[in-house]
């Protein structure tokens, strides 16, 4: 697992290197300034032939005095290159200081008046960039991770940027955006500040590691390209902070492939799976989930339907088994069998009165107190959100796995705060805090859906799994996909994986299915080709 930081982690990780003496901050910002113009000539190989024009910004703190390192290297390979100050040169970091009086041995600075633009220096900074046709790349160096409010006093510079940036077709034709650290105005949340101002960067080239907003939000929109500047010492329990992990990023491969390969024994030494269907013409979204358990791995998996629906599923099933479940007291005698470890249930189940009580009888009866491990979605998460004692009944048996809408019908308080503007005071509230806050308070592991999935534990574990750049599965957006990923969950489950493991491993597994296949997936095909994965992992 790849650790996502926050901004205080890595300052703290800096100030070790720098305390320890082995590196002084001037350094750092050298390295991370040559670092910038590496992954710049990488991501762009034919800026490298020749020598181009290039538009740094740069901005009152540190990340400035990084920008003024790229000017230089820039400079000293031929390039033609304009710097604006947003800031008081007097006023900036003693080692950003000193990067600006090197630059200024070879260069000139345009200041921007700070804190306002004026309609001068707009006409200066449009015409720079955009009035010469050969500028092939704008840098942003004007605020890095430790920003922590809306970005205000630049909408003229971002009224220059965006109409280019999101507008035009021909994006040759205007310069390459490239961020240093994080697009300035993203907060900490992976969100823009009030209003969405904020950059959208073609290329972020951060250090070290990613940050907690590289996976968030807007942060998740470009590519973000780390580089190494010699912290790898400095990664020692005393001299990170105590606060637990921002989340992480999973690259699962082989322990994936050891813990989902199947060794010799008996079907049930898999699990047993029950999925809980609705009634009649609601059924398929239980059996795409009761096909992705089994070709996950589980040794049975049985379809619990009420008597209406029952002859609509045999007609439909082969591998599965089948199990009438007409209504909670025939569950109960159902649940008899102590070899069904594992259950699924929302999709397609309904929210009348029958559906109900099924929740409630999974839920623990008249006791409701969850006694065996279970995945909700769908229905029976917006049937959670409709009683108290219902969310009291959870506990880290159950996973819940909600899309945006049902979040916020569980937990609305907290979705409130995440969708409410940034304003910069108190700390940032970000899709993986959101989370973790709602596994905490409903005793659960929590999957929030999304391209950027978040999943949380109640002791306050967190994972973030995306679906974008490099793991981009556009087809995902298609109806069932949800229905097969909680069938992966329960199957998992079945076969004795813990909650929060089952969750992060059925989430990554889902993506790579959805990208094996490619365009024109619709749910149905997700369980029939994880077994190429799985194949693919050596499992």
């Amino acid at each position: 697992m790849t650790d996502l930081l926050t901004a205080a982690q890595m300052r703290k990780l800096e100030h070790a290197a720098i305390e320890s003496g082995a590196v002084t901050g001037l350094e750092l910002m050298e390295r991370a300034g040559v670092g910038v113009v590496e992954a710049m000539l990488d991501e762009w190989p034919e800026l490298a032939m020749v020598a181009h024009r290039a538009v740094v910004l740069c901005g009152p703190g540190n990340n400035g005095g990084d920008g003024f390192v790229v000017a230089r290297v820039l400079k000293e390979r031929g390039w033609d290159v304009e710097v604006f100050l947003y800031g008081d040169p007097d006023t900036l970091p003693p080692d950003a200081k000193k990067n600006h009086r090197r630059w200024l041995d070879i260069g000139s600075v345009h200041s921007f008046g700070f804190p306002t633009i004026t309609d001068r220096d707009e006409e200066a900074f449009r015409g720079a960039t955009f009035g010469k046709s050969r500028t092939k790349v704008l840098i942003d160096a004007l605020f890095g991770i430790g920003l922590n409010r809306p970005l205000r006093g630049l909408e003229p510079v971002l009224g220059c940027i965006e109409p280019q940036i999101n507008f035009w077709e021909n994006r040759w034709d205007w310069p390459h955006l490239v961020s240093i650290d994080v697009p300035s105005g993203l907060s900490e949340t992976g969100r823009l500040g009030a209003g969405n101002q904020g950059f959208v960067a073609d290329l972020t080239v951060t250090f070290h590691a990613k940050k907690k907003m590289h996976a968030l939000d807007h942060g998740a929109s470009g590519k973000v390209v780390v580089k190494d500047i010699g912290l790898d010492p400095f990664i020692l329990p005393d001299k990170l902070p105590p606060e637990a992990p921002a989340g992480s990023v999973g690259t699962p491969r082989r322990a994936f492939a050891a813990a989902l390969a199947k060794r010799s024994g008996h079907k049930f030494d898999h699990g047993h799976a029950l999925v809980l269907s609705g009634g009649p013409g609601r059924t398929g979204a239980a059996r795409l989930a009761a096909r992705g358990a089994l070709r996950i791995g589980a040794g049975l998996v049985t379809l619990g339907v009420p008597p209406s629906a029952q002859m609509e599923v045999a007609a439909q099933i082969t591998a599965l088994m089948l199990t009438r479940v007409a209504d909670a007291k025939a569950l109960e005698a159902v649940f008899e069998d102590a070899r069904i470890n594992a259950v699924c249930l929302g999709p397609g189940l309904g929210l009348g009165d029958h559906a109900a009580s099924i929740v409630d009888a999974v839920l623990g009866g008249g006791h409701l107190r969850l006694t065996r491990r279970v995945v909700f979605d769908a229905d029976a998460l917006t049937l959670i959100a409709t009683k108290p004692s219902r969310m009291a009944a959870l506990n880290e048996n159950a996973v819940l796995t909600p899309h945006g809408g049902e979040f916020a019908r569980l937990f609305p308080d907290v979705a409130e705060r995440l969708t409410a503007p940034t304003t910069g005071k108190g700390p940032a509230y970000s899709k993986v805090a959101a989370t973790r806050d709602a596994a905490v308070r409903s005793g659960a592991v929590v999957l929030f859906k999304g391209s950027q999935t978040v999943i949380a534990h109640p002791d306050g574990r967190a994972a973030r799994h995306t679906a974008q750049h490099e793991r981009a599965a556009p087809w995902l957006a298609t109806a069932g996909a949800g229905d097969v990923l909680s069938g992966f969950i329960a199957g998992l489950l079945a076969r004795g994986f813990d909650p929060f493991v089952a969750a992060q491993t059925a989430t990554w597994l889902h993506v790579e299915c959805a990208r094996t296949f490619g365009p024109g997936l619709i749910a149905e095909d997700l369980p029939e080709v994880l077994p190429q994965v799985l194949r693919d992992l050596g499992a």
